[in-house]
């Protein structure tokens, strides 16, 4: 099981573990700097960022591989071309994190991420395990968007490299 699978399995294991269907509280403005930031407060205290935490350099190997099928004589060039555009790239899964941040924000008010920032066992934690599996499986289906146009981008900088190097693949 590559390491895109298995981070996409845990993000199921997580969403799995919250329990039960709800329905989302959307507000009907997007949140606040203080909801924000009580939102990561959150996820930063339940480890979230290990669920996507591969994701730049599965994509990467991901990528290597499909153009290492029809181009075995450049398999060499590819692995460095590997190592130099998963460098270019690192990073870049915090993108899914800070969307997780904004999609978690927009599930409670500020006043209650507060709550669950410094008291996280209290009627409102039954709520936020209520929730949390909506919260995930939007964030969840944005990084599943996210890795299909950053792979394509990816795509884009391994024929750029190869071109520079007078190989067309």
């Amino acid at each position: 099981m590559n390491k895109l699978s298995k981070t996409l399995l845990a993000a199921g294991a997580v969403i799995a573990l919250f329990g039960a269907t709800a329905q989302a509280q959307q507000p009907a403005t997007p949140p606040s700097a203080a909801a924000i930031g009580y939102a990561k407060e959150i996820l930063t205290a339940k480890h979230v960022e290990q669920i996507y935490q591969g994701a730049v350099p599965g994509l990467v190997q991901r990528t290597k591989d499909v153009l290492l099928q029809s181009n075995l004589n450049y398999q060499k060039d590819l692995n460095e071309v590997a190592v130099k555009v998963a460098k270019d790239l690192a990073g870049r899964e915090k993108e899914i994190g800070d969307q997780m941040t904004k999609i978690y924000a927009s599930m409670f008010t500020e006043q209650e991420l507060k709550e669950l920032a410094t008291f996280y066992k209290s009627p409102l934690g039954a709520k936020a395990i209520a929730q949390e599996p909506i919260a995930f499986a939007s964030a969840r289906q944005y990084m599943d968007q996210w890795a299909q146009k950053f792979a394509a981008e990816i795509n884009g900088k391994f024929r750029a490299e190869m071109k520079a190097r007078g190989k067309d693949i």
